[in-house]
């Protein structure tokens, strides 16, 4: 008969939730804030949209609910949560209900390896980059169930368009992170970070450090817009065209989870790029002269500072871009993925190897 185990067994087995000197719980606690943060910038990025988008169009936006419209975002969330949860008869109500769930915890599983500063990070898993991108074919299952389960012609429409789409850009983004995996030497989300960490601040970013940078740079730049069916690359939601795509058929708070989980990846792949390529939570301040103005703003609460406000300037250059750009045909999108984002990530990956080995 097994025997229960020992006082000694259990202390050896929570022993391993030990990281450096700080325990799990402590750990924990750190992290409220930064997920508190997490959580309203997604649900303030619904604001920001309208906010921006006004700016660009002269009007004005939300106003009425709250100081310049600043709890209108809270007064949609309670409207949503109160409205009747609708679930078509022919649908498939199993995939109906799991897809947006999937699409949901999907946009916030990358959220693990994201690293908010020297000591804030989930997991620092030695292949985090390598998750990251896996996460973005997660949520491809989400959006065909979706599609596929509302058993609407529009929703699966949109459904096959974001997997095509999704699946395509894929190739040319993981590639341009690659890029940045040959000048970190590793595919950890936090070494990243910290080598591109010195006293002269944004000059030991690979952006400006490295010559070849820019290309893969630009290249995952574009492909994360097309992953997030941002605008000029939101074909997959065309209005004019699929009602609004494979969300079509959804009503109440799986309507709700669909924009959350729009709005998480798009700090997702905000904060990819800022990692990869700029520097992650690296102080952007040089030591200059008698100031030391990067010593001043580096630690643990600067780090998540600079990498939450790198990621919510490139929220900002998608939103910039949406009230831009036309919307691509669907012709239009693979020609720029298969014969232009393609072929310049592989001699963007031939190049950053040549400069790694003779700089």
């Amino acid at each position: 008969m097994s025997q229960s185990p020992s006082l000694n067994t259990w202390s050896e087995a929570l022993s391993g939730f030990y990281i450096g000197w700080l325990p799990l719980g402590l750990l924990i606690v750190a992290a409220i804030p930064l997920v508190f943060i997490a959580l309203y910038a997604l649900t303030y990025g619904v604001y920001g949209e309208r906010k921006i988008s006004a700016f660009m169009q002269d009007r004005l936006g939300p106003m009425e609910v709250g100081p310049w419209g600043l709890l209108q975002t809270l007064a949609d969330i309670l409207k949503l949560l109160q409205k009747e949860d609708i679930v078509p008869t022919v649908a498939d109500k199993f995939l109906f209900v799991i897809g947006p769930v999937i699409m949901f915890v999907g946009s916030f599983m990358a959220f693990a390896v994201l690293p908010f500063g020297p000591a804030f990070i989930g997991a620092d898993l030695n292949v985090g980059l390598f998750y990251a991108i896996g996460i973005v074919a997660f949520e491809v299952v989400g959006i065909l169930a979706s599609g596929w389960g509302s058993n609407n012609k529009w929703a699966l429409y949109g459904a096959i368009r974001s997997v095509a789409q999704i699946v395509s850009y894929e190739i040319p983004a993981s590639i341009a992170l690659l890029c940045g995996a040959m000048m970190a030497g590793s595919l950890s989300m936090q070494q990243f970070s910290v080598m591109q960490a010195g006293p002269y601040g944004f000059i030991h970013y690979y952006l400006f450090s490295n010559p070849i940078a820019w290309l893969p740079f630009i290249i995952y730049l574009i492909s994360s817009l097309a992953e997030t069916n941002r605008a000029p690359f939101d074909i997959p939601e065309a209005e004019s065209e699929l009602v609004a795509g494979f969300f079509t058929e959804y009503s109440g708070m799986k309507f709700a989870m669909f924009f959350l989980a729009e709005y998480g990846s798009m700090f997702m792949v905000s904060a990819i790029l800022s990692i990869v390529f700029l520097g992650g939570w690296a102080s952007p301040l040089p030591n200059v002269g008698g100031l030391a103005l990067n010593d001043l703003t580096s630690g643990p609460a600067w780090g998540a500072f600079w990498i939450i406000m790198k990621g919510f300037f490139f929220i900002f250059v998608q939103m910039w871009l949406r009230w831009t750009l036309p919307r691509l045909r669907v012709d239009q999108l693979m020609y720029l993925c298969w014969k232009v984002l393609t072929p310049f990530s592989f001699i963007a990956f031939v190049l950053t190897a040549v400069w790694e080995i003779y700089k």
